[in-house]
């Protein structure tokens, strides 16, 4: 039976990524910063019947010996081999720049970026040890697009696509494959839980709000259902030949068309006249 370790899998896309393996008949590792948070995924896993083949763990990506007892459990339990793992656990912290406190900006880099990185070069060892393994990282549309009010999130995807591109050098000769997944606006509780940072004397304090405003509207008319970014894991993973790069959904396709097409300040032209900000 393969094997995956998942990241995130409290809910959206790291659940539902969750329950296509199984469905596939993956041995799943499903890993999640706070256990107290497992029951949407154990009402999922019950309602479709593949309980059986998933194993909950806590990780919290964020601390080195979390990680370290959590791989060491799941590989105890595999004879110390794993097929693959899906880093998908991120956070996000929205507000103009100056108002954004460095814990919060320091809370999204170390999750997004220093999880994903540790996380590997913990388990880089097992995949070169068997001569294989793949890597799917969950990145975003945002990786190669700013967004206002986004922009620690935005760098924390664009620290992860050019790590990606560097390492897969490294990582060949061993028989260890990275991919991207970069979706675009899909129905995750990220966005729900994320602080919005908007101080009442901040001289941003409308231009955010109205970011705010025409982003939950955005949201609410285009975002899609979590299953599709699940099924296009499930396809990287199972591929004999992945493609590095895999764009989710229209925004993310034509986000990947329009990459070093168009120029940047007409991309800002645009956003900012979709978004309703005013022009200098």
């Amino acid at each position: 039976m393969r094997s995956v370790l998942i990241t995130g899998t409290s809910s959206g896309i790291g659940q539902a990524t969750v329950v296509a393996l199984a469905a596939r008949d993956w041995r799943v590792f499903a890993t999640m910063r706070n256990l107290k948070k497992r029951g949407l995924l154990e009402k999922a896993l019950k309602d479709t019947g593949l309980q059986n083949g998933v194993e909950i763990e806590q990780l919290d990506v964020t601390s080195g010996a979390s990680i370290k007892a959590a791989t060491d459990a799941i590989l105890s339990r595999t004879g110390n081999k794993l097929d693959a793992v899906v880093h998908n656990a991120g956070v996000a912290a929205a507000g103009a720049l100056e108002d954004v406190p460095e814990s919060e900006l320091r809370r999204v880099m170390e999750t997004n970026f220093f999880g994903v990185v540790e996380l590997t070069r913990a388990l880089l060892p097992t995949f070169r040890g068997q001569g294989r393994g793949r890597i799917v990282i969950v990145s975003s549309e945002a990786a190669f697009m700013g967004q206002p009010t986004n922009s620690i999130y935005c760098a924390s995807k664009w620290a992860l696509e050019g790590w990606a591109e560097a390492i897969a050098y490294e990582l060949e000769p061993f028989g260890i494959e990275i991919v991207l997944i970069e979706p675009g606006p899909y129905r995750t509780e990220i966005w729900k839980s994320t602080p919005r940072i908007q101080p009442p004397g901040s001289p941003y304090h409308a231009w955010v709000q109205q970011v705010f405003r025409a982003g939950d509207s955005h949201a609410a008319s285009v975002a899609r259902d979590p299953e599709e970014v699940a099924l296009v894991i499930a396809k990287a993973l199972e591929a004999q030949h992945p493609r590095f790069r895999y764009p989710v959904g229209p925004f993310a396709r034509l986000n990947h068309f329009m990459r070093g097409k168009v120029p940047s300040r007409l991309l800002r032209k645009a956003t900012k006249f979709y978004l309703g900000l005013p022009r200098r």
